[in-house]
């Protein structure tokens, strides 16, 4: 007989670290059989769970999940009930336990337990937030960030954001190129929560020729073009005049220094002159 190999979707409005840990004391429990789990953490509204319980189908999973939020628990239910897919609630059943103990209602307020130790937990977060939310893997991740950066390829989006992230923001970063269409999510945010980076165009020459020798690609190729260079920083600031951002040009700037220059513009509100 072949035992077919589990597959678990851990589904949390927070981190679901705790989700992941019982799922996998779950499955040592069976020895030698092979168990795939995938987290998906900061699940905060129905179109994204819909999404994910799509694929959930598709690789005929277990749901385990830990929402707080009482709307999304009850959406989960009835659409995994539809789709005939089993569902666990770590949360819901012991919530529920201690609501009719002691009398009171539930918070139903995602990752609160993480005020124990607030700036631990809020960096953890907020590092996982970033590694989601780069380069533009989703852009709904906007949605959710404290901040938004954007810019060209190499404008040192990606470092910017983990620096911030073990400040314990979270930072999503989406490139810009001609080619693609800016995603919806940049003109509805607020406009002090997208920051703008740019770099001097023989700057970015520089870096990109250094990039595609370290990937064994000759330096002539398109990306690395000056030409090219100056046409996407152009497309680049056209969009976030469009936005209304502000602009940094991280030109000679330690990302210490460009990060300041970020947090400024978040807590100050400052729009561009």
């Amino acid at each position: 007989m072949t035992t077919q190999m589990p597959v678990i979707y851990v589904i949390s409005d927070a981190l679901g670290e705790t989700a992941e840990f019982v799922s996998r004391a779950a499955a040592a429990q069976f020895s030698g059989v092979r168990t795939r789990i995938r987290r998906v953490p900061y699940v905060r509204d129905e179109v994204h769970l819909d999404e994910i319980l799509e694929e959930a189908v598709h690789d005929q999973a277990i749901v385990v999940y830990t929402l707080v939020l009482l709307g999304l628990r009850n959406h989960l239910e009835q659409r995994a009930k539809e789709m005939s897919l089993q569902t666990v609630d770590i949360l819901g059943p012991l919530i529920g336990a201690i609501s009719v103990q002691t009398g009171l209602d539930p918070s139903h307020i995602p990752s609160i337990i993480h005020r124990l130790d607030e700036q631990y937990f809020r960096k953890v977060e907020a590092i996982e937030f970033a590694v989601k939310y780069d380069d533009g893997k989703d852009p709904r991740g906007a949605l959710y960030a404290d901040v938004v950066l954007i810019g060209v390829s190499r404008t040192s989006k990606t470092p910017l954001s983990m620096y911030l992230a073990h400040k314990g923001i979270k930072a999503a970063n989406i490139p810009l190129v001609p080619e693609v269409a800016p995603p919806e999510e940049l003109f509805t945010i607020p406009v002090h929560k997208v920051v703008g980076l740019t770099l001097r165009p023989d700057m970015l020459n520089l870096i990109r020729t250094e990039r595609l020798k370290t990937l064994g690609l000759g330096a002539s190729a398109d990306y690395a073009s000056l030409e090219r260079i100056v046409r996407e920083l152009e497309y680049a600031r056209n969009v976030m005049k469009k936005i209304g951002c502000r602009i940094i040009d991280a030109t000679g700037k330690a990302v210490e220094e460009t990060a300041s220059m970020v947090l400024d513009i978040m807590y100050r509100g400052e729009r561009r002159d």
